[in-house]
């Protein structure tokens, strides 16, 4: 990053080839949307670059990066609730089509997935966020604190009524 903030280029195309990965999964965990976190993420690195000399020397990179994205995420959910999308699918009436050759546990497997995936969408932006930081990013309360700009006890609270918010839409699958 030291490299990026003296105008090297080729230092931030090494830092995207390290870094575009965990930051689309990232992304991707907060809208729900792969070709936006693809969006998000392009996005995210023309931003890193543009404010590169915001960037603290001797700071983690990875919380600074994702704090980013976070609010660039923030900024599209918010532009998504004044302009809800509906597909054409939907519009339509369109089923999506089953299929019957699925493994005995690839079944069950794919209806938690989906329900979790349901459940955490339902969560309130600032706990998903934190929530996401943590179990999908492998994140410290500290390094989330950073990427969300609050307090390390904020986020161990957000994590917790987070996971409290959960129980419930999940409790099919907590009892087995």
């Amino acid at each position: 990053m030291l490299r990026v903030q003296q105008g090297d280029e080729a230092a931030l195309g090494a830092l995207m080839h390290r870094w575009e990965l965990p930051l689309k999964r990232l992304l991707a965990r907060i809208v729900f949307n792969a070709r936006d976190a693809e969006e998000l993420a392009q996005a995210t690195f023309v931003r890193v670059w543009e404010r590169r000399a915001r960037f603290m020397p001797g700071a983690e990179f990875r919380p600074w990066l994702f704090a980013v994205g976070v609010n660039l995420a923030r900024n599209r959910l918010r532009w998504w609730r004044r302009r809800p999308e509906i597909s054409l699918d939907t519009w339509l009436g369109a089923e999506s089509p089953a299929t019957g050759d699925d493994a005995p546990g690839e079944l069950e497997r794919r209806e938690l997935a989906e329900a979790v995936q349901r459940a955490v969408a339902q969560l309130p932006l600032n706990l998903r966020e934190a929530l996401v930081l943590q179990e999908y990013e492998d994140m410290s309360h500290t390094e989330i604190a950073t990427a969300l700009g609050c307090t390390a006890k904020a986020v161990e609270n957000r994590i917790h009524r987070a996971r409290e918010k959960l129980r419930t839409p999940l409790a099919k699958w907590l009892r087995s």
